[in-house]
């Protein structure tokens, strides 16, 4: 069946001058991994060679694949994406970098549309470096995006303790509130709802929104927007069979950890959702991208040139980013398998196990 399958997960490398290559190396290392996925790098076995010396690896070693078809279903593989040797300054942001980040991502997600690999996890890489011919390049989750052609998406960001989304991105603060509209909130609102149902098993979860402004307005003292704004599209979430709760104002909230009490949090823009998540969930956190039809999660950390090369790096997030591409990849199958196959329910029974969407 389905969810027998050991699922294939693909990873761009990042900044071949940043951590990306440590933490993967750190991660696969560990040979506990195998028994859980068949992991593929989507890079040149150069790099690794390189890497392995510096953080003393050497008896770690990767399946080298020149073709998603030719990978060892029992060991970690490199799938080899370029031949030619690169000059990596480990720790410096330069025009390289951006080049072989952006290769690697090309080329992993060109499998994951394509269904060669079941889910991707992205090593950090340096926005600032990403050549031109790309675009005006955000991040991963936008690039994923529009890849995939998907309007609606979610930034998630997981750990034990706290899941939030977002209900704008990597946008700048001045025009936050202007992207920010009730439709768009009850919109994030249902594709959270779906995510926790089919990605974490969760078939009626409690969801927390926070207010836009300070003290999610202060009855007005403070902008408008929350009530306006913020506190209908809570309604019709709620009129459409969401649990959703709020606004509540966002300093208070994490400051009495009032998110224990939810299943998921919903912010209104980047910062909002990222500093208090940073600083529960800091070194173990995953990012994950919520809304597209194939599974994507990253760590929830940056390329760090200041530890690259040093052998400092942590692997404690790459590791659960790895994880969670597994198990949600894994509740998928168990939700499509739920859903196509119902058992047949009496009435009676099949309103007490009803799922909403």
């Amino acid at each position: 069946m389905n969810r027998l399958k050991t699922p294939i997960i693909g990873i761009s490398v990042g900044d071949v001058n940043g951590i990306g290559p440590e933490v993967i190396i750190k991660t696969l290392a560990d040979a506990r991994i195998n028994e859980f996925c068949i992991p593929v790098v989507y890079a040149s076995p150069k790099i690794f060679s390189f890497y392995k010396k510096i953080i003393g690896q050497n008896d770690f070693n990767l399946f080298i694949a020149k073709s998603i078809d030719q990978i060892n279903p029992k060991r970690p593989n490199v799938l080899v994406c370029w031949e030619e040797e690169i000059d990596i300054k480990p720790g410096e942001d330069n025009a390289l970098g951006g080049k072989y980040a952006l290769k690697s991502l090309q080329l992993a997600t060109n499998d994951l549309r394509d269904g060669k690999i079941d889910a991707l996890v992205t090593a950090p890489l340096n926005k600032h470096n990403i050549p031109a011919e790309a675009g005006k390049f955000i991040g991963h989750t936008e690039f994923l995006a529009t890849e995939f052609s998907n309007s609606e998406h979610l930034m998630f960001l997981l750990s034990p303790e706290l899941k939030i989304g977002l209900v704008t991105g990597h946008v700048p603060v001045k025009e936050v509130t202007e992207k920010i509209t009730a439709e768009k909130i009850t919109a994030k609102l249902k594709l959270m709802k779906k995510s926790l149902f089919e990605d974490f098993g969760m078939n009626k979860p409690r969801i927390a929104v926070l207010g836009l402004n300070p003290h999610a307005g202060d009855n007005n003292l403070i902008g408008t927007e929350d009530e306006n704004i913020v506190t209908p599209a809570v309604k019709a979430a709620q009129d459409a069979g969401i649990l959703a709760y709020g606004p509540y104002p966002a300093d208070g909230f994490f400051g009495s950890r009032q998110y224990r009490q939810f299943d998921a949090v919903l912010a209104m823009y980047h910062d909002q959702g990222l500093i208090p998540f940073k600083y529960i969930a800091f070194e173990e956190g995953v990012n994950f991208t919520a809304g597209l039809p194939a599974v994507r999660t990253s760590p929830d950390h940056g390329t760090a040139y200041s530890l690259a090369g040093k052998n400092k790096a942590s692997e404690t997030s790459f590791r659960n980013a790895m994880y969670a591409a597994i198990e949600i990849f894994r509740q998928r199958k168990n939700s499509e398998d739920i859903t196509s196959n119902p058992l047949p329910f009496t009435p009676l029974r099949r309103e007490r196990f009803r799922i909403d969407f």
